[in-house]
């Protein structure tokens, strides 16, 4: 069975921190226990901006008044599952934080970033938005047990 998906992930960057989510509450999450940015999966007729501004606003609280639209990621999940995530840093945003359904919110110094418990090619994407990389293409090919087999980056590998 192939499937296709279509999400958004957001850095939200205040003060030199991330707001990470910590993946917590469902008990089958591919992201359980990973610390992810926030964002998810489209509704039918969104583009990817309208996506990771409702996404944002569902999972914090917090309507995006500045955001860029820095990667495409393609997650090859090693089940059969294909994902492509459109990837965004935000600078720029207003309202109260909420609790999030999925995890806990942390604000976390984006230097300690890489001490978290990460999915490996969420490291390659986040060094490329810390050198502030031109938009890119990535591609993450995991064998199906969380391990990454294969980093493509605008179509040369890593």
């Amino acid at each position: 069975m192939r499937m296709n998906n279509f999400s958004t992930l957001c850095y939200i960057e205040k003060d030199g921190k991330y707001l990470m989510l910590h993946r917590t509450v469902k008990k089958k999450d591919v992201n359980k226990d990973k610390w992810i940015g926030v964002g998810g999966h489209f509704e039918l007729g969104e583009s990817p901006e309208e996506c990771v501004c409702r996404e944002v606003l569902e999972e914090t609280g917090y309507r995006l008044t500045s955001y860029r639209f820095r990667g495409l990621v393609t997650f090859l999940s090693g089940d059969g599952v294909t994902e492509y995530m459109s990837l965004f840093t935000a600078d720029g945003f207003e309202g109260e934080e909420i609790a999030c359904d999925e995890g806990e919110l942390e604000w976390v110094p984006i230097e300690k970033i890489g001490e978290l418990n990460l999915w490996e090619g969420d490291k390659i994407f986040l060094r490329l938005l810390a050198e502030d990389a031109p938009f890119f293409s990535l591609k993450l090919v995991y064998d199906g047990h969380g391990g990454l087999e294969e980093a493509v980056l605008n179509g040369k590998r890593l």
